[in-house]
């Protein structure tokens, strides 16, 4: 709860994108006081998948890989603490309480959708910035971490691109994928709450979170928000419950309504063609060239594009960050843990563990072009949690149960 629904504490303090670092110590801490940590099958695959990084470290050549391998190296840590986390903790942490956590993110990533709607050349300058040394500023990355940008957006960009909301993450993309597994768990919590008064005001948010999320005009949110709606539907038509697919199928004539009717589709289309596709692409074949002379270990980090213009080797896309810095084996093991998730999920028959696989399938398709790390990776493994460790009976259900004892 401290971790998602203080998030615009951790913003304004300059620490956000770290707390899932910092939480992750505090959360190993109690697993190692309580003894006995379980975990399921299968995760053997996430525990070669951490060794082959590990491994991979031998191929760093300088300072700045070694800080950009460490950077993403403790937060896939932190993430496999925070599923072990919730995965043992069945019966303290309920499906509610984990999806309330999430639900006060998605407050806040509504929130600073808007505001990069409403002030997208703001910039905020954390406590935290006015503390670090120069040296640590001059680094990019560590430079948008304490110094907040509200929406991803560079007058002077060799291709020009009007404004896209970003807080309360790093980039545009970031904000999109957070949205998409964002999405599974607040449908989670709204079912947890169906007929309460939260309910009402709750759902709300979902029509709301449209608007910010229109203008981020990012087609991967828009893949991801399709396969959860999809996905859940014919979960529950397969099942013969007819009304839930009538209702993800009236959604979807709505999205697709708007997207004909509205500037959305011309907008769209006028991004594909300012050439951020052809971007990725002569990134991805760079990528392939570095993997095929370092198939077994990779290249440790991502290298800088011999065009200054264009994203680094080895990025755009988890799946490609992965093969490229630490190699085939490693992408395998990675996908093996997810897709073999997915699979033990379609067991699921409860609301929680078909809305938790729609999280995990998205993740499958967004891996090709969306860096998870930070919070994409700690939103996926707390889904994986909620869908592995099985059905939580409901607590209106155990107050009655204990009762009629």
């Amino acid at each position: 709860m401290a971790l998602l629904g203080g998030y615009p504490v951790w913003w304004l303090l300059g620490v956000a994108d770290v707390s899932w670092i910092i939480f992750a110590i505090v959360m190993g801490l109690y697993l190692a006081l309580r003894g006995g940590v379980r975990a399921p099958r299968g995760f053997l695959l996430w525990v070669l998948f951490l060794v082959w990084v590990a491994l991979s470290a031998t191929q760093l050549r300088s300072f700045g890989d070694f800080t950009l391998f460490g950077y993403r190296a403790v937060h896939y840590l932190a993430a496999t603490i925070l599923f072990l986390y919730i995965y043992n903790a069945r019966r303290e942490i309920s499906d509610r309480l984990v999806a309330g956590s999430a639900f006060a993110l998605w407050l806040t990533t509504i929130v600073g959708g808007f505001l990069g709607m409403i002030l997208p050349a703001a910039v905020y300058r954390s406590p935290l910035s006015f503390v670090l040394p120069d040296a640590l500023l001059g680094n990019d990355l560590v430079n948008r971490m304490v110094i907040r940008r509200f929406a991803q957006y560079d007058p002077d960009a060799w291709v020009p691109l009007a404004p896209r909301p970003s807080a309360p993450y790093l980039y545009t993309n970031n904000w999109g994928n957070a949205y998409s597994l964002l999405l599974p768990l607040v449908l989670i919590y709204l079912f947890e709450t169906r007929g309460t008064k939260r309910f009402r005001w709750a759902l709300l948010t979902v029509p709301l979170s449209l608007i910010p999320a229109i203008a981020t005009m990012n087609r991967g949110m828009f893949i991801g928000i399709g396969i959860v709606v999809v996905y859940i539907a014919v979960r529950y038509l397969m099942q013969g419950k007819v009304i839930v697919a009538v209702a993800a199928l009236v959604g979807i004539i709505a999205a697709v309504v708007v997207f004909t009717l509205t500037p959305l589709q011309a907008q769209l289309e006028e991004r594909s063609e300012s050439g951020t596709n052809d971007s990725r692409v002569s990134v991805y074949e760079e990528t392939l060239n570095d993997v095929a002379q370092s198939p077994l270990l990779g290249m440790g980090a991502p290298r800088a594009n011999p065009n200054p213009k264009l994203p680094p080797v080895g990025s755009h896309g988890q799946f490609w960050i992965v093969m490229h810095s630490h190699g085939i084996p490693a992408v395998v093991f990675f996908l093996g843990w997810f897709g073999s998730t997915f699979i033990r999920g379609l067991r699921r028959k409860d609301f929680a563990g078909i809305a938790g696989g729609s999280a995990i399938l998205v993740s499958l398709v967004q891996f090709t072009f969306y860096g998870f790390v930070p919070v994409g990776m700690g939103l996926l493994m707390v889904a994986c949690a909620l869908v592995l460790r099985g059905p939580v009976p409901d607590s209106r259900t155990v107050v009655a149960t204990q009762r009629s004892r």
